[in-house]
């Protein structure tokens, strides 16, 4: 009888699984190269990046110690090992915590950013198609740039999310791409043989790009939103941003992007510092990019943080937030209404925060109920700006 499901094991959704059947035959001869190999160093020529859950990554493991060689001789081949990066600091964290569950942690190496240490001598790489083209280009360009020329990506989607444009980003890195069939309601995309021309030339991100109507430089990692463009939303809160708390010395921007805001407020407040946080790794960095571009990253520190939980209580004196309206292409208030709480715990007494949305959404009550007293301060067809005051006691 099959041993029954460890009901802490995260389960693999349809793309997960999709991955692991497309890729099971280069990850088994990317293990067996090393049966002929003299030296006993641990390998880890398996990266895997996005994994939300790690039930991707569990997976590998699995598979890989199935195919893994037979140890011969006084010294032991190690069990294999896997790469991985995440975006999102939940995901990393999710991860964390099913290869704690799995006992597996010895067997992944965490790495922050695509650089060459995540990506040198992979020689299979598996992700989940991000619904961003400019994050599949970034990660493309990192791979075909630092993976060996064996290299073979394998990325995959629900059906319904992919589109022909993600072929075209590919086949800018990589001299070979193909569609696998449907599985599970998914489909991956197999690149091989990265370009000379991704090699030798310089990556095209992150990218900059001058703001005149603010006299601002922004830099914009792949993925992260508006990218070095100014959205409307962030535009609207600035038009009011000189009228929040004038006496502020400890400000936080609440799910930063670009750090259009951050940036904004140290430039025009010298005495102020202020915290820019950001689930993600690719926003964070780009924050910090665009406030060193414009003079004030000495004041302007970055925290990979999910809803400020490793910031003090009342801590700040400020809090701006533009909280997303979607999560991918579904609509998302529960990730505000988790902004808010953030900020209601780390304002001080008195402490403000001032939240630009869509005003279909209606959160004003919301804003009264978690953080305190709420007013308009702007409100027009496509956006509304609020002020909530932190009250005394709370």
């Amino acid at each position: 009888m099959p041993a029954s499901p460890d009901p802490h094991e995260p389960t693999p959704d349809g793309t997960d699984r999709l991955l692991l059947h497309e890729a099971a035959d280069d990850l088994r001869e990317a293990h067996a190269a090393h049966e002929g190999r003299e030296s006993r160093e641990r390998h880890d020529d398996v990266v895997v990046l996005d994994d939300r859950s790690g039930a991707l990554v569990l997976g590998v493991l699995a598979g890989l110690e199935e195919r893994a060689p037979e140890s011969s001789g006084p010294t032991p081949v190690p069990a294999p090992r896997v790469r991985s990066a995440q975006d999102r600091v939940t995901s990393e964290r999710s991860l964390q915590a099913a290869l704690a569950d799995a006992g597996a942690c010895d067997r992944v190496t965490v790495h922050a950013g695509l650089g060459p240490d995540l990506l040198r001598d992979a020689r299979v790489v598996l992700l989940r198609l991000p619904k961003s083209l400019d994050a599949l280009e970034e990660t493309a360009q990192a791979v075909a740039r630092w993976a060996p020329d064996d290299v073979v990506v394998y990325a995959g989607a629900p059906v319904k999310h992919m589109t022909r444009t993600m072929n075209e980003v590919l086949l800018r890195s990589f001299g070979e791409v193909h569609a696998t069939l449907g599985r599970h309601k998914a489909r991956a995309l197999v690149a091989r043989r990265p370009l000379d021309a991704a090699r030798t030339t310089e990556p095209t991100f992150p990218r900059t790009a001058r703001l005149d109507e603010l006299d601002l430089t922004v830099v914009a990692h792949g993925g992260v939103f508006a990218g070095t463009r100014l959205d409307i939303g962030t535009r609207t809160l600035l038009g009011v941003l000189d009228q929040a708390a004038p006496e502020a010395r400890d400000a936080v921007d609440l799910g930063c992007g670009t750090g259009v805001l951050a940036t904004v407020l140290a430039r025009s407040r010298p005495g102020l510092r202020v915290v820019a946080s950001d689930q993600s790794a690719a926003a964070v960095a780009s924050t910090l990019a665009t406030a060193g571009a414009n003079g004030v990253g000495d004041r302007v520190t970055g925290l990979r943080d999910d809803a400020l939980s490793t910031l003090p209580d009342a801590s700040a004196d400020l809090v701006v937030c533009n909280p997303p309206f979607h999560e991918g292409t579904t609509l998302e208030t529960d990730a505000a209404h988790r902004m808010f709480a953030a900020a209601a715990r780390v304002l001080r007494p008195g402490g403000e925060l001032w939240t630009v949305y869509n005003s279909h959404l209606r959160h004003k009550s919301a804003l009264g109920r978690v953080v305190g007293p709420t007013t308009m301060v702007l409100q027009n067809p496509k956006f509304t700006v609020t002020r909530s005051v932190r009250p005394d006691g709370a």
